[in-house]
């Protein structure tokens, strides 16, 4: 199988979310997720494997080589014992034997003991604590080099650990602690292994503040998803146990798992520990979900004492895991249930709406229909509207033109009766005085007659133009730029334009407006139809425009 590296694209992301370590403020948006990266490496856990199977292939490839020395070949069993002693301990003890026989043949009593000890760890880590503590009661510490004597108390502190958790033996407790009191008196205090020992010595004797003084401080300088990163976040998710931080606690076994689960570390207790964390919490799911790995974990690297731990958790884990299931199944008959009766009504539902659509569809069609209706009814409404506008604006502008002339007409008739009268008296008084040929020269003469004729005109001009006051300019608008009549005054018009007003004015009789202008028919209508021909718009009609001309500067108004 071919490891997927594209699954691992987003390392630098994971970094950087895993530097947010170093922040006090934490929530829950942080620690889920924390939890659902984790849940991503469970998914990929067998390609993660791989990436450590691939550097022990590449040792047991050198071992193949014939040209290697009996120290070389120790140094490379060494390495992989390292590898296999926290992924599989049964090949961790095989090449712990085989250091031991070349030890031997080597006749180096220090590299017997070193292969002696890691034997003994194995042994106590896979369940075989007869043999581990046989071996260590085979040395005499007072004869081991003293560089060895840490490993030799280490390997002590776990047998009694290992021994006591997997029969629940605390009384073991204080032996495990006197072997470590003797460690940390063989080491410097400065190294990481003495730290990491006062460090889980404190939690043991439940001083918390010390303990989470040093953890932090060892986690500053340790290699994130490091062996040493896994341990330093694993004891300082216990450390917030004993304070009661649930957050913290939490925290820090996920970080623990992760970078146990990106090691390849087989041999964890950062899955079991998460999963009394989740299920303390009530999330039994997740608490299931990490206990099976613990245990595939334990299985597969053959730690006896984990497994004996984790197999009466298991039972407890699932039961309430199984209780759950059957509640969620119980409850997912129960929504089944309601889900068949709701979609009953819902069909029923639906057949009613649908009837109540084809309903609405005939009335809203009847609408549409009685819309349409409506629509022209009101457009036909309009139109006589407009009409009628139009009807009652020729009703005022003939009501008015009647007002003018009406008192147009008074006062020409009261004018004439008295020039009638001053023509009588001057009659009379020429009839009198017998002055015959001055009689009748006066009567033969016209002029006082064409006078009266040129006052009417004057009169009819200006009081057409003070109805029509733009008349002449809306005249002209309607005729070609060149053919538009100019007048000598702007207060009377000439005789085509006198046509054209009376036209207006409703007088369309050509004898009427040729009695009125004291000219013949025939040039009335040439006058008109010379007009016509001079049009800037259709002939047809010009005369039809020309009866609108007040009408428009009305409306516009």
């Amino acid at each position: 199988m071919k490891l997927n590296t594209g699954i691992f694209s987003g390392v630098g992301c994971l970094i950087l979310l895993i530097c947010v370590v170093y922040t006090p403020a934490w929530g829950n948006n942080d620690i889920k997720a924390l939890s659902n990266y984790l849940d991503h490496l469970m998914v990929n856990k067998q390609q993660l494997a791989l990436q450590k199977e691939q550097r022990i292939n590449k040792l047991k490839d050198m071992l193949s080589l014939s040209d290697f020395s009996l120290e070389q070949k120790y140094e490379i069993n060494r390495k992989l014992y390292e590898e296999y002693k926290t992924y599989k301990l049964d090949s961790a003890v095989c090449f712990a034997e085989r250091n031991l026989q070349i030890a031997g043949l080597l006749e180096i009593d220090s590299l017997a003991y070193i292969s002696c000890i890691q034997l003994a760890t194995m042994y106590s880590c896979s369940g075989l604590f007869r043999e581990s503590e046989n071996i260590l009661k085979s040395l005499n510490s007072a004869e081991l080099p003293k560089g060895l004597l840490p490993d030799y108390y280490y390997a002590y502190c776990l047998f009694f650990e290992r021994y006591g958790a997997a029969y629940n033996l605390p009384g073991y407790a204080q032996q495990k602690e006197e072997y470590r009191d003797s460690l940390l008196n063989t080491l410097p205090t400065s190294v990481y292994t003495y730290k990491i020992n006062k460090a889980r010595q404190c939690i043991t004797y439940k001083q918390a503040e010390q303990a989470e003084k040093i953890l932090l401080n060892l986690l500053e300088e340790a290699a994130v998803d490091s062996h040493d990163y896994a341990f330093i976040t694993y004891y300082l998710g216990a450390v917030y146990r004993i304070m009661q931080n649930k957050q913290l606690e939490k925290k820090y076994f996920l970080l623990s798992a992760i970078a146990d689960i990106k090691g390849g570390i087989k041999e964890n207790a950062s899955f079991q520990e998460l999963a009394l964390v989740y299920y303390e919490a009530g999330d039994i799911a997740k608490a299931f979900q990490y206990t099976q790995s613990a245990i595939e974990d334990a299985v597969f690297c053959n730690v006896q004492f984990r497994t004996m731990q984790l197999s009466e958790f298991y039972s407890i884990i699932n039961a309430s895991h199984q209780a759950k299931e059957t509640y969620a199944k119980r409850q997912l008959r129960l929504y089944l249930g309601l889900v068949c009766i709701l979609s009953v009504f819902l069909v029923i539902l639906v057949v009613y709406i649908y009837q109540q659509m084809k309903k609405l569809a005939k009335m809203r069609e009847v609408l549409l229909q009685t819309n349409d209706k409506l629509l022209q009814l009101n457009e036909d409404l309009n139109n006589t509207n407009h009409l009628l506008s139009e009807k009652n604006i020729l009703l005022q502008e003939a009501n008015h033109i009647k007002e003018q002339y009406i008192a147009q007409f008074f006062d020409l008739c009261s004018n004439y009766i008295n020039k009638m009268e001053e023509n009588r008296r001057s009659l009379h008084k020429l009839a009198i005085n017998k002055q015959l040929e001055q009689l009748i020269k006066k009567l033969k003469s016209t002029t006082e007659v064409d006078g009266e004729y040129d006052d009417l005109y004057r009169h009819f001009d200006t009081v057409f133009l003070s109805l029509y006051p733009t008349f002449i300019a809306d005249f002209n608008a309607l005729l070609l730029k060149e053919e538009r009549i100019k007048l000598k005054s702007k207060n009377f018009l000439n005789k085509e334009l006198r046509i054209y007003a009376l036209l207006r004015l409703g007088i369309t009789d050509s004898e009427k407006i040729a009695s009125f202008l004291r000219c013949s028919l025939s040039t009335v209508y040439n006058y008109r139809t010379k007009i016509r021909n001079k049009a800037s718009i259709s002939r047809d009609t010009f005369e039809e425009r020309v009866m609108k001309i007040g009408i428009l500067h009305q409306k516009k108004k």
